[in-house]
């Protein structure tokens, strides 16, 4: 791994809805409806143009499937815009998880670099209610991140945003372990 791409990476424990940058990450749901967890904070703090705007996007594609991501502004937040992802739901890792959630990484990152977005933050996507192994998810994401850097080098920073103790421990250990 270069140390190029891992200079680009932090990690924070706190509110993802109060980070100042260009765009955060949210786990949604297929409806983009907001709902539990982040996504709920998010459409909450953002306030009611996150979710028209969402509208929008579903009347026009039905659903957001698995592992996409599509990008709404960000309404009262601090960010700019919302990249909306859906993470999968983990069956105990024989429905293609692992892949799935990886391309949710991806192609946020992908969408954020057509979006000439500089710096991003990410919450830890499907290890709330759709039950996906913290650690596991930890690695899945902090890698997907270092490899899509290289395809991205108008990415200045990429944020972890940590709700609790136990996901901020994980990245910071991986940090860790390769600087």
């Amino acid at each position: 791994m270069s140390v190029s791409y891992i200079n680009k990476i932090t990690i924070t424990k706190g509110d993802i809805t109060r980070e100042n940058v260009d765009a955060i990450v949210n786990a949604a749901n297929s409806g983009l409806r907001g709902g539990g967890g982040v996504d709920g904070a998010i459409h909450s703090a953002g306030g009611p143009k996150i979710l028209e705007e969402c509208m929008v996007i579903i009347s026009k594609i039905g659903r957001l499937e698995t592992g996409e991501a599509v990008i709404t502004s960000a309404g009262n937040l601090k960010a700019k815009y919302v990249i909306h992802t859906v993470g999968p739901i983990w069956h105990g890792g024989d429905k293609n998880e692992e892949t799935l959630l990886a391309n949710a990484y991806r192609n946020s990152l992908k969408l954020a670099s057509e979006n000439k977005i500089k710096t991003i933050a990410f919450s830890n996507i499907s290890t709330g209610v759709y039950g996906f192994p913290k650690k596991l998810a930890s690695k899945i994401a902090f890698n997907t991140v270092i490899e899509s850097l290289k395809n991205y080098e108008a990415i200045e920073k990429v944020k972890f945003v940590c709700f609790d103790d136990y996901n901020y421990k994980l990245y910071v250990n991986l940090l860790n372990d390769v600087i």
